[in-house]
């Protein structure tokens, strides 16, 4: 009996990973992180954001990030922003589809080109890979389009879970459980 109770809480924890292990974090920049001399542009043009990924400013004090509307991000305009951070590591989660647009705080640097917009997609069930001629341009409405001829395509498939499927995870194994006891 002890040995099945492990067995289950060893497959509860894996099924925890599982779950888990589908969103991406992105650390914007990479090594040269969210600084001005980042080419932000050529960073972003190979990454595909989902529902559920979250992305990482890295910046030096002198720097800050804000999320702004689209106006303000086009305009530069500083003094109408969603929400601003300058704590120099700034992890912010991509919950909703649609267009994010972020820039530094600094009214200059995002005239030099500090500046990151984002498509965020939805987080599908399951993602199947398609032909290149097949793939479609994003309908977000928003500035930027995918452009399939540069999809970086990889070998590894990924499976995403939707909050359904978890729940009837779990209800499925708190049942075999509750028999096992």
């Amino acid at each position: 009996m002890g040995k099945q109770l492990l067995i289950v809480v060893l497959g509860l924890i894996a099924f925890g990973f599982a779950i888990t292990s589908n969103a991406n974090t992105y650390i914007v920049g990479d090594n040269s992180g969210w600084d001005i001399s980042t080419n932000l542009d050529t960073w972003e043009q190979d990454k595909k954001f989902v529902v559920g990924d979250v992305l990482v400013f890295r910046y030096a004090s002198t720097n800050s990030v804000c999320e702004v509307g689209q106006e303000s991000f086009r305009t530069c305009n500083t003094t109408e922003v969603i929400k601003c951070f300058s704590d120099g590591n700034t992890s912010i989660p991509l919950t909703n589809p649609g267009e994010r647009y972020f820039f530094c705080g600094n009214r200059l640097y995002c005239y030099s080109g500090m500046k990151l917009d984002v498509i965020v997609e939805k987080n599908q069930t399951t993602v199947t890979e398609a032909p290149l001629s097949s793939v479609p341009e994003a309908e977000s409405g928003g500035s930027k389009k995918n452009n399939p001829s540069t999809v970086v395509r990889n070998a590894a498939v990924f499976v995403r879970i939707g909050s359904n499927y978890v729940v009837l995870g779990v209800l499925g194994l708190l049942g075999i459980l509750v028999n096992i006891i």
